[in-house]
């Protein structure tokens, strides 16, 4: 039997959802405060998967400064109608929807239009279209009355597909299949008649999972299935190599197989670091409805491959790995910013060779827009290398390379003087507000190679000045420091570089020559 590996998108892609149009398959995540925003993705097997673009991708649309890094755009859905895609997505401010809006566009690969408003509270919208041509929206919310079943429910309105606009009155859904716990991310699908509505419950940890109910009619009432949860992990040990896994979307194959993508986290000794990936699961139809995982009974590692993927996968295209010189006019897709662009102050040098980086006065620390761009660590085991020119003027001005969690959990390796303007690498930690030196050690000019190098027990830094032979040891951060499990959140570990003054202007440049990330060899997780 072929098969391929899981996750099909390693690294920080949560809250997947996915559509057709043709023998094409689109899917796309959270960005959360992330710029551009909604990663979209194309593949035609569902195994391999390789980026088109950003839906958010212009200044202003929306806007996310002064958001913590797990807040911003929360879990995309991606349909496709009538020759034109749509996604419907929200904004979150203090973990609470603030903004839901929808784009459109008749190319997934753009441009896509500017977001527009919706009249609608709750996170985590999705779209429906029915057989007559109309559009439904669901999304999640607060109970609207205090013994409704659970603190949250599913409701629904009509989308009006010329104004984008909804119409018509609210119809209440369903309040989830475990008593107590959150329902969220609510999908449609309509099978034989029957209209199958599948939501998450029990959080976005251990407890996470996929639940059902069932109509006859598209604005219910709808019945919970007592198989209720179609899919979890909830109930496994600590040695499962899989934990958190929900959220799913369903999508057709052209040849009439039913997949599915989920979220879930690959944890070591109880943390992970990064962050809820897309795991692909097969999805068989029974007289009750969906039947997830029917051969195992939860999402493997090591998965049959799609019957259109007989051939078998010549590699993953998803992660984006080797040496970037930054000789094109345009950051590649993999890299994102902080709450918004930073063209003006991060771009490929005008000689083009390498990046250039702008002090701002924004620190990492900032809900600001730093001079910040960085990628996903998609791998356990890897290696990152850039070569760095930066000469500093006073202490607060430091450019370098950052192993980035959040705005309050970081760790810099960064380029800059002391009190008496002398060249030093140093290499600090930040947590909950507190900065802390772990190591400095001169260096001879402004230049200097700096590396990161992670695996099962943490990430070691370390530097190589310009003709130097031996690499020189600075200190060792343990992994669970970057899990989400100690810094709370919903996010996975970035690796990015940055140039700051430390809340104070300046006019300094920092050139980075080159940026390299691989990932080492594993027998596990990688």
């Amino acid at each position: 039997m072929l098969t391929f590996r899981n996750p099909v998108l390693p690294g920080c892609y949560p809250d997947p959802s996915i559509c057709r149009a043709g023998e094409d398959f689109y899917l796309v995540t959270s960005s959360f405060a992330y710029y551009p925003g909604i990663p979209l993705f194309h593949s035609r097997d569902l195994v391999r998967w390789r980026q088109l673009t950003h839906v958010l991708n212009r200044p202003g649309c929306p806007s996310l400064e002064g958001l913590d890094v797990s807040d911003g755009v929360w879990a995309p859905t991606i349909r496709h109608h009538d020759g034109t895609f749509y996604v419907v997505s929200t904004v979150a401010s203090g973990r609470r929807g603030s903004l839901t809006f929808v784009v459109t566009a008749d190319d997934p690969a753009g441009p896509w239009s500017d977001p527009v408003p919706l009249e609608a509270e709750g996170i985590d919208p999705s779209l429906f279209f029915d057989d007559d041509g109309r559009c439904w929206f669901t999304a999640c919310r607060d109970a609207a009355q205090p013994n409704g079943g659970g603190p949250g429910e599913l409701w629904m309105r009509e989308l009006d597909l010329r104004t984008l606009e909804l119409v018509g009155p609210t119809h209440v859904l369903w309040h989830g299949a475990v008593r107590g716990a959150w329902v969220e991310a609510p999908h449609l699908y309509k099978r034989d008649g029957v209209y199958y509505l599948i939501a998450a419950e029990g959080g976005t940890e251990g407890n996470h999972s996929v639940t059902a109910a069932r109509s006859g009619v598209v604005t219910g009432p709808y019945v919970t299935d007592p198989r209720s949860p179609l899919l979890t992990h909830r109930h496994r040990g600590p040695d499962e190599p899989i934990h958190n896994v929900g959220h799913a979307d369903l999508v057709d194959t052209p040849d009439g197989e039913t997949w599915a993508v989920t979220l879930g986290v690959r944890p070591i000794e109880g943390t992970h670091t990064l962050g809820r990936e897309v795991f692909l699961v097969p999805v068989a139809w029974g007289p009750h409805g969906p039947v997830f995982a029917p051969e195992s009974g939860g999402v493997r590692l090591s998965e049959r491959l799609p019957s259109i993927a007989s051939g078998g996968p010549e590699g993953d295209d998803a992660g984006v790995a080797g040496r970037v010189t930054f000789d094109e006019p345009v950051l590649g897709l993999e890299w994102n910013s902080l709450r918004g662009p930073v063209g003006d102050r991060v771009r490929p040098s005008a000689g083009g060779q390498g990046l250039d980086l702008d002090l701002a006065a924004e620190p990492l620390s900032s809900t600001g827009v730093p001079a910040f761009v960085g990628r996903r660590q998609q791998h356990v085991r890897f290696h990152a290398r850039t070569r760095i020119s930066f000469t500093a003027t006073h202490p607060a001005e430091e450019a370098g390379v950052a192993v980035f969690q959040s705005q309050d959990r970081y760790a810099t390796l960064a380029l800059t003087v002391d009190a008496g303007g002398r060249a030093q690498a140093v290499l600090t930690v930040r947590d909950a507000g507190t900065s802390t030196r772990l190591a400095s050690v001169p260096v001879s000019a402004g230049e200097a190679v700096l590396a990161v190098d992670g695996d099962e027990a943490g990430y070691t830094f370390r530097l190589k000045e310009p003709g130097a032979g031996q690499w020189t040891d600075l200190a060792g951060v343990e992994r669970p420091f970057f899990s989400t499990e100690r810094a709370g959140g919903f996010v996975g570990v970035f690796l990015g570089l940055y140039a700051t003054g430390n809340g104070q202007a300046g006019h300094g440049r920092a050139h980075v020559h080159w940026f390299d990330y691989r990932p080492a060899g594993s027998d596990g997780p990688a």
